[in-house]
């Protein structure tokens, strides 16, 4: 299958690379990244001669969360369409997460945002040193929601609490220290450390790697569709309110919000 947002792209041996590929845009997530995304998971998934995939992105950056033309349409949508789009978004985490294959992340450049949850869901991430990384909902007056079972998931509470509601930008360093990433090396190290998560996986038989998947899955925190909802409805609740008004409208406008001192 073709793409127009992403590509897909598979090996002798086994390894897909699905490469967000909107480089213009630092890859953010646009309504059709999302679909797309959402059908790769299942077509990979699906597909035997798949052994592992390897989610990575184009350019600079990884991934730098909502695409600006859906956060415009965003602010001026009804409540029935904000809870509609997040719980899109909701599902294609759901099925990155619940892929049956090892998801490995190989994260390139900065993420920020949705970019966070997406690296959420690798089974394994690893990244680059200089890389920058924040949860930046907070800073227009947003909460970090839908994304939000995901990175409790990897991050446990305690750590994420050090970057949930700050807004403040990290270093691959420290997204180690906080389990968003399992090692930050330098980007001439970046392939050699990806093919080194690759490897093992050509050992493993494939229907016993998506079946132990499975069930460590099943021992984790319930990411189920009564959690999506209730990520979707909180990111709703948020875009209502007074400061989400101003945080994002100064966004657009290119100036401070009236909290900033």
């Amino acid at each position: 299958m073709s793409y127009e947002t992403i590509l897909v792209e598979t090996d002798e041996r086994g390894v897909a690379h699905l490469t967000l590929n909107q480089p213009e845009t630092h890859n953010a997530l646009s309504p059709k990244m999302i679909e797309e995304l959402t059908l790769a998971a299942r077509e990979l998934g699906n597909d035997e001669s798949v052994r592992v995939v390897v989610l990575t992105g184009a350019g600079k950056s990884f991934c730098a969360g909502g695409d600006l033309g859906w956060m415009r349409e965003q602010f001026e949508a009804t409540r029935e369409t904000r809870i509609s789009e997040a719980m899109k978004l909701a599902r294609m985490l759901r099925d990155l997460n619940e892929l049956p294959k090892p998801l490995i992340g190989r994260i390139q450049g900065q993420a920020f945002g949705g970019g966070i949850g997406m690296m959420a869901v690798c089974d394994v991430a690893i990244g680059v040193e200089e890389a920058k990384f924040a949860l930046t909902e907070t800073r227009l007056g947003l909460i970090p929601a839908t994304i939000s079972p995901y990175v409790l998931a990897r991050m446990g509470e305690g750590k994420a609490r050090r970057v949930f509601m700050s807004g403040k930008r990290f270093d691959g360093q420290e997204a180690v220290s906080l389990d968003l990433l399992a090692k930050a090396v330098s980007h001439e190290e970046l392939d050699a450390s990806v093919e080194a998560e690759i490897s093992p996986y050509m050992s493993t038989a494939p229907a016993a790697v998506a079946k132990a998947k499975a069930y460590a899955r099943s021992l984790g925190p319930v990411i189920d569709e009564e959690a999506m909802l209730r990520s979707a409805n909180a990111l709703a609740d948020a875009w209502e309110t007074p400061e989400a008004v101003e945080g994002v409208g100064a966004f657009f406008e290119k100036r401070k919000p009236a909290w900033v001192t």
